[in-house]
């Protein structure tokens, strides 16, 4: 995992950098689509969604959850509206 993220870290650069992940692991996604022999490809896809699937659950550890629908667990009381969105950053 990122140093930078090991340490407490904003919460706008935390959702910044899952945002950064997930983007390059759909680009990634997209392109082994079409080559899926790509051994390096495969890798990268494999080390970004690891990394992804850590600061997000550092973040869901610090500031609730980022998805709904059974993909998160929820703290009681539900706090899913409670807080700004993940895409209301404001940016």
């Amino acid at each position: 995992m990122d140093k930078m993220y090991e340490n407490k870290s904003s919460r706008e650069d935390l959702l910044k950098k899952i945002q950064e992940l997930e983007f390059a692991a759909v680009d990634l996604n997209l392109y082994l689509d079409n080559n899926p022999r790509n051994i390096k490809a495969v890798e990268d896809y494999n080390r970004i969604s690891e990394e992804l699937m850590k600061l997000k659950k550092l973040y869901e550890m610090e500031y609730g959850v980022l998805t709904n629908f059974g993909y998160s667990q929820s703290k009681c009381p539900w706090s899913w509206v409670e807080d700004p969105w993940p895409w209301e950053s404001g940016e």
